[in-house]
């Protein structure tokens, strides 16, 4: 098992959630390629997107709907300073994933997290595991209460 694999899955249990990784047989590095790996709908695949502070360089994470995308002006507004996309050493640096399977849980660092209001619709959502070919499912209230994220609005 992966580093990052094992952080997201000693994350889940210390957070007393019963779900585990999953291998899947393709990538799962973006939103449609998990929803055909995981049989769900688009808007049930979390996106895990980072930004990064402007003025103080801290990054923040955004947890989205698969289908939505994120409003620079709205997220930076929730940040309280302007926002630029977080490169891909910088989310390695601090999260300890690499782009394309950044989950939700499990960072080096943790980062001020925003949860999209989109994905309490569903009964289950499934989340990036730390690796291209993991993710977990999730109850989305669970999601939010593990994470710690503020639900808000931040997508055009």
């Amino acid at each position: 098992m992966s580093k990052s694999l094992a952080r997201v899955t000693a994350a889940l249990e210390a957070a007393g959630v019963a779900a585990r990784p999953v291998e899947m047989p393709a990538e799962t590095r973006t939103a449609e390629q998990a929803a055909a790996a995981a049989g769900c709908a688009l808007d049930q695949i979390v996106k895990s997107i980072l930004f990064r502070g402007e003025g103080s360089g801290r990054l923040y994470l955004f947890l989205t709907a698969g289908g939505n995308r994120i409003d620079a002006v709205k997220a930076s507004s929730l940040a309280g300073e302007p926002l630029g996309r977080a490169d891909a050493q910088e989310v390695r640096a601090v999260t300890g994933f690499a782009i394309g399977g950044v989950s939700p849980v499990g960072h080096l660092t943790p980062s001020p997290e925003f949860l999209d209001p989109r994905l309490m619709d569903f009964a289950q959502v499934w989340a990036a595991a730390g690796t291209p070919r993991h993710i977990f499912p999730i109850e989305p209230g669970e999601l939010l209460r593990i994470t710690g994220a503020k639900l808000a609005d931040f997508t055009a």
